[in-house]
């Protein structure tokens, strides 16, 4: 749900950073879906992961759509099937649902994101059965049942820590999979479901990191193609969190 992923994303600070530096260099002329676009590309080449060419020319919307973050934004917590109806919603593949999710080798998430696949699953009062009986001790150590939802865990702890200057975009993400050690149910469900189309793809990512790049690049580009405004369609804000002329926040651009 969009409560939760409002909770996850950090460094909206930085975009602030760069957006002022922008509007002081052109002002006027650098939208702040065009930045989010080009530090998705290059936070993922330093790290040791594909370049490509982000595409520019978006505009940002005037409003916040909430309802339609709600409405196609998957949740950690949902199978397969759901995710899969989401994407293809957006006329993106199932390629493009595995390839995006292995960015999940970035990033960290908060316990009450996963905390109940640890305890509680389904509500029934077990962990979830798909977890790899260690890896389930590690998460246990550092998010106990009645503790603190808030603490950070990365994503992929193969990789090493987010404050690493050796943090690295790579492949592991889908061997992880395949050691039923992905973090969130989302993750986990990829390689898990029986029968899913996602399953041979979770088995060519993790044997072939070339061809995951080049999939993760096109999933990019696809995903930043999805009803971009372009023209006189939307504006460009002069600050990211407000709508040109509005005093109160109003929300992040959406394209």
């Amino acid at each position: 749900m969009i409560q939760i992923d409002s909770h996850a994303v950090r460094g909206f600070g930085v975009v602030d950073n760069i957006k002022t530096a922008a509007e002081k260099a052109c002002p006027g002329v650098v939208s702040c879906a065009d930045i989010l676009a080009i530090a998705a590309e290059a936070s993922v080449s330093l790290a040791g992961g594909p370049s490509w060419n982000a595409l520019l020319g978006r505009r940002d919307s005037r409003t916040a759509n909430f309802a339609g973050a709600n409405r196609f934004l998957p949740s950690p917590f949902e199978v397969l099937t759901n995710i899969t109806a989401k994407f293809a919603a957006l006329n993106l593949s199932v390629t493009d649902l595995v390839a995006l999710s292995g960015a999940h080798t970035f990033g960290r998430a908060q316990c009450f994101t996963f905390s109940n696949r640890l305890y509680n699953f389904s509500g029934t009062g077990n962990p979830d059965p798909t977890s790899n009986s260690s890896y389930l001790a590690i998460l246990r150590q550092i998010c106990s049942q009645n503790g603190n939802r808030s603490i950070l865990t990365n994503l992929d702890l193969t990789t090493p820590n987010v404050f690493d200057s050796n943090y690295v975009f790579d492949s592991n993400y889908f061997s992880n999979l395949r050691r039923n050690e992905g973090l969130l149910q989302s993750d986990q469900e990829l390689f898990s479901t029986n029968g899913a189309a996602t399953v041979a793809i979770v088995n060519n990512f993790r044997g072939n990191q070339r061809r995951f790049f080049a999939s993760f690049v096109q999933s990019m580009i696809n995903m930043g193609n999805i009803s971009p405004l372009t023209g006189r369609n939307g504006e460009i804000r002069s600050d990211c969190k407000r709508v040109n002329g509005a005093g109160n926040w109003v929300g992040w651009s959406s394209s």
